[in-house]
């Protein structure tokens, strides 16, 4: 299916959840997150901040419990300027300002180099089980990931289950898995 036709339909499909049910899936997501993904070797993990706007799942969840009870992992979060991402450490919510489309990101910080990242958290509105996704259409995160090690982990969050096939190009960057509140697909 087209990428165009994807994004209105699943951003119809997360505009139609209830408070409650956003909620409830995001956490389901944050328990499976913690029983399924390996944290024992990573480092530093870049984890987007959700944007309430279009009801995506709750990262707030991961980022506090990663604080809490992985204290050793280095948090980073994306900064866009000048249409381009880049990853800041996290130091705190002090830190933290909205953009000009009122997404909270680090007013300020260190750079976090693309190389130290060993697992990233990517934003993402529909997969198929080839490890494709649809995002909101701008690249960011496709041109940012091109900068990372082959190594690095990719983890998609879900709140909705595979499509069948995603029509993609030599642009995107294919994810390792993705969670839903479901299951952990590994591709």
């Amino acid at each position: 299916m087209k990428k165009d036709e994807l994004r209105k339909i699943y951003l119809a499909k997360r505009n139609a959840l209830s408070y409650d049910e956003l909620s409830r899936l995001s956490k389901q997501l944050c328990d499976l997150f913690f029983l399924s993904v390996d944290l024992s070797k990573i480092k530093v993990l870049h984890i987007y901040l959700p944007i309430e706007s279009k009801q995506e799942p709750n990262t707030w969840l991961l980022i506090d419990r990663l604080n809490n009870e992985y204290p050793a992992i280095q948090l980073s979060l994306p900064k866009v300027e000048n249409d381009k991402m880049e990853s800041i450490f996290y130091e705190g919510n002090q830190q933290l300002e909205k953009n000009h489309w009122g997404i909270l990101q680090p007013a300020y910080g260190v750079s976090t180099p693309p190389e130290k990242i060993d697992l990233i958290v990517v934003p993402l509105l529909a997969f198929d089980l080839h490890g494709h996704r649809v995002g909101y259409g701008r690249g960011f995160y496709d041109r940012f990931l091109k900068t990372c090690r082959p190594n690095c982990i990719k983890i998609g969050l879900s709140l909705f289950e595979p499509v069948d096939a995603i029509d993609f190009n030599q642009h995107d960057v294919l994810l390792n898995h993705c969670l839903t509140p479901a299951q952990l697909y590994n591709f």
